[in-house]
This record gives structure tokens, C-alpha cells and sequence, in this order.
């Protein structure tokens, strides 16, 4: 259990600082969070693409701190909750439903796109 909550640590900070590093090299500017919304999508790829990953379907622990630890601390709903509240406070309703059904959107077309890449890499 102190392994695994250890993997999960170490993921996370460095997700988190992944995700901070982001969006501190691209700030908001037009007001649309492009930064999260990229995280968001690129985490749910790398996420639906783990179990397919030999190295880590043998390393559970891998497993844990990739998926739970890093992927967990990388992607954001709470940073997305909070910018669409942003644009609806702001008066641009429309771009924060945009904002939200478009993330909604690209996340199931990532993950789709990584499970194309369905068979385990160890039976091909």
C-alpha cells in the first residue's frame, strides 16, 4: 500500500507541474482556457492508451502511477468547472457551453482514437 500511494504521489506532482507548465507557457489571452482544454484531451488519450501498454500492464504499480498518479494530477475538471463558471460570469454563456460540450467532444474522440489502437501491443 506505501508503494502505491508513494507512485500515486510522485505522479501526481510531476502531472500537476506538467499542467501548470502548460498553461504558464500558453496564458489565456481571447479568454477561451485552450491550455486545460488541451490537457484534458491529451490526458484522456494517454489514459484510454495505457491499458494497452505492455510495460504496463506487467507493472501494476506503473499502472498506478501513470494512470491515478500522473494522468490524475496532468488533467483538470475542476480548473474546466471553473472556467466555464468563468465565461458564464462573464457574460459568454454560448462560449462556455461551447466550452464544455467541445471538451466533452474531444475527450470521447481521444479516447476512441487510443482504443483503435485496441490490441495489446504484447498480440500483435
Amino acid at each position: 500500500m506505501r508503494r502505491e500511494l508513494a507512485a500515486v504521489a510522485a505522479g501526481g506532482a510531476v502531472g500537476a507541474v506538467g499542467r501548470w507548465a502548460i498553461g504558464a507557457a500558453s496564458p489565456t489571452t481571447d479568454g477561451f482556457p485552450w491550455a486545460t482544454l488541451a490537457v484534458n484531451v491529451v490526458g484522456c488519450f494517454l489514459l484510454a492508451l495505457l491499458p494497452t501498454l505492455l510495460a504496463v500492464r506487467r507493472r501494476p504499480l506503473l499502472l498506478v502511477a501513470l494512470g491515478p498518479g500522473l494522468l490524475g494530477g496532468f488533467t483538470t475538471l475542476s480548473a474546466y468547472a471553473e472556467e466555464a463558471r468563468v465565461l458564464v460570469a462573464d457574460g459568454r454563456p454560448a462560449l462556455a457551453a461551447a466550452y464544455v460540450l467541445g471538451t466533452l467532444a474531444a475527450g470521447v474522440l481521444a479516447v476512441t482514437a487510443a482504443r483503435l489502437r485496441d490490441q495489446p501491443e504484447d498480440l500483435r
